[in-house]
């Protein structure tokens, strides 16, 4: 975060070229391979490592009409939808003290996939968006025009994700489009990093 600060600042980033007054700390003996361990959950629906490690290829799912977890004792760690018949796991989300809202089939039971293991084991060293289960929910999905929602564009940044899975594109496919712009954003990056790089 104190890297990505300072390139805030350094860049330009912010309304009106406005500067932040900050000063970085760094960790001695970090590298930006050393896997950092919660101490505090960052939030109820954040409740242990591998609900982390999953949430940056599931949180997508928030824009459509599959149901990650929450009002469950696992929330992003799991996928699935009532009527959905691929996946071998059963969940019913609850209402809970802690949201706001109540959660997506709230008091319905959904069916689907439990990511757990594989959030343990294997996302860990993928380091990098696993898309294999939003494409493949979606191209397993009858009412194709409903499985979207007009937030999943925020949480791409852009709708280019969401047509891109309409249109079919394998994931391969997808993350070539990525590469121009993650080049020039690692040319800036390098700028301001404070610790040793991902090998």
């Amino acid at each position: 975060m104190g890297e990505y600060a300072n390139m805030l600042n350094g860049e330009g980033w912010l309304a009106n070229k406005e500067q932040c007054d900050v000063t970085v700390i760094s960790v001695k003996g970090y590298t930006h391979e050393t896997r950092y361990k919660l101490t505090v959950n960052p939030s109820p629906n954040l409740p242990n490592m591998t609900a982390v490690y999953l949430y940056p290829s599931l949180c997508f799912f928030e824009g459509t009409i599959v149901s990650i977890g929450r009002g469950t004792t696992y929330p992003f760690q799991v996928v699935g939808y009532p009527g959905f018949t691929e996946g071998p796991f059963e969940f019913t989300p609850k209402k809970n003290p802690e949201m706001k809202l109540p959660p997506l089939y709230e008091n319905q039971k959904c069916r689907g996939f439990d990511l757990r293991d594989f959030g343990n084991y294997y996302i860990p060293s993928l380091k990098k968006l696993y898309l294999f289960w939003i494409k493949n929910i979606y191209d397993n999905y009858q009412q194709k025009d409903k499985f979207f929602n007009d937030y999943f564009d925020k949480l791409a940044g852009t709708d280019k994700l969401r047509k891109q899975i309409i249109a079919g594109l394998n994931e391969e496919q997808i993350r070539r489009t990525w590469e121009e712009g993650l080049k020039s954003y690692k040319v800036i990056r390098k700028k301001y990093l404070l610790y040793p790089d991902f090998e």
